[in-house]
C-alpha cells in the first residue's frame, strides 16, 4: 500500500510512534546541525551587507543622494512586523510535529505559508517599481539598498521553497526525516524573519544618524 493510501488513523498512531522515537534520541540529528551552519553562514554574509552599509553611509556627506527620495517607512514596517508574526505559527508547527499532532502541523504550516506568500508577491511588486524608477547602479546607495533588500527577499523565497516541499511531503505522513525538517525549518523561518526586521530597519534608518 502506497504512503497516499494510508488511512488518516493510521497516519496519526505512525506519526505519535515518530514523536515518541524523536524525544528518546540523545542529541541533535544531523539535519539540525546542518540547517544551524546554514543560518550561521547565512547571517555572516548578511552582516558583512549590512555593514557595508553602514560603512558607506558615514561616509557619505547625503544619504540617500541628491535626486533619490528617503525610503518609505510605515508600509514597510509594517510588512515586516506581518511577517515577523508567522514564527508564531512555525513555532507551533515545531511544537506539534514534536508532539506527533500530524493534522495540526499541517494546518500551522499551511497558515505561515500563505501569509508569507503573500509578504513576497507584495514586496516583490514593490522591489520591481523601485527597479523601475531607480537603476541599481545608479551609486552607492542604490547598489546597496537593492543589494540588501533583494538579498532579504531571496531568503524569503528559499523558505517558502522549503516550507511547499515539507508541506508535500506532509501529505504523505511524518517520518523522523520529516519531523528533523519540520524542526529545522522552523529555525530558519525564525532566522528569516529577524533578518528582514533588522534589514528594513537599517534601510528605513535614514533619518536617525
Amino acid at each position: 500500500m502506497s504512503e497516499l493510501a494510508v488511512p488518516r488513523t493510521t497516519q496519526a498512531r505512525n506519526a505519535r510512534a515518530v514523536a515518541r522515537a524523536a524525544a528518546e534520541r540523545i542529541g541533535f540529528p544531523a539535519g539540525w546541525w546542518g540547517m544551524l551552519m546554514l543560518i550561521a553562514s547565512e547571517g555572516t554574509l548578511m552582516g558583512s551587507f549590512v555593514a557595508t552599509y553602514w560603512y558607506l553611509r558615514l561616509r557619505a556627506p547625503h544619504w540617500p543622494p541628491a535626486g533619490i527620495p528617503d525610503p518609505k517607512v510605515v508600509v514597510p514596517m509594517a510588512m515586516a512586523g506581518v511577517l515577523l508574526t508567522t514564527s508564531v505559527p512555525m513555532q507551533l508547527a515545531s511544537l506539534a510535529v514534536r508532539a506527533g499532532r500530524l493534522t495540526a502541523t499541517r494546518l500551522w504550516l499551511l497558515l505561515a505559508f500563505v501569509v508569507q506568500s503573500g509578504y513576497l508577491a507584495y514586496e516583490l511588486a514593490d522591489y520591481m517599481d523601485e527597479l523601475h524608477r531607480t537603476a541599481m547602479t545608479r551609486d552607492a546607495y542604490s547598489s546597496i539598498y537593492f543589494l540588501l533588500l533583494g538579498a532579504d527577499h531571496a531568503h524569503v523565497f528559499i523558505g517558502l521553497l522549503l516550507e511547499l516541499w515539507l508541506l508535500l511531503k506532509l501529505v504523505r505522513g511524518l517520518t523522523m526525516y520529516r519531523l528533523n525538517a519540520t524542526v529545522a525549518i522552523a529555525w530558519y523561518w525564525h532566522f528569516v524573519n529577524l533578518l528582514t526586521v533588522i534589514v528594513i530597519g537599517t534601510l528605513t534608518s535614514v533619518n536617525v544618524v
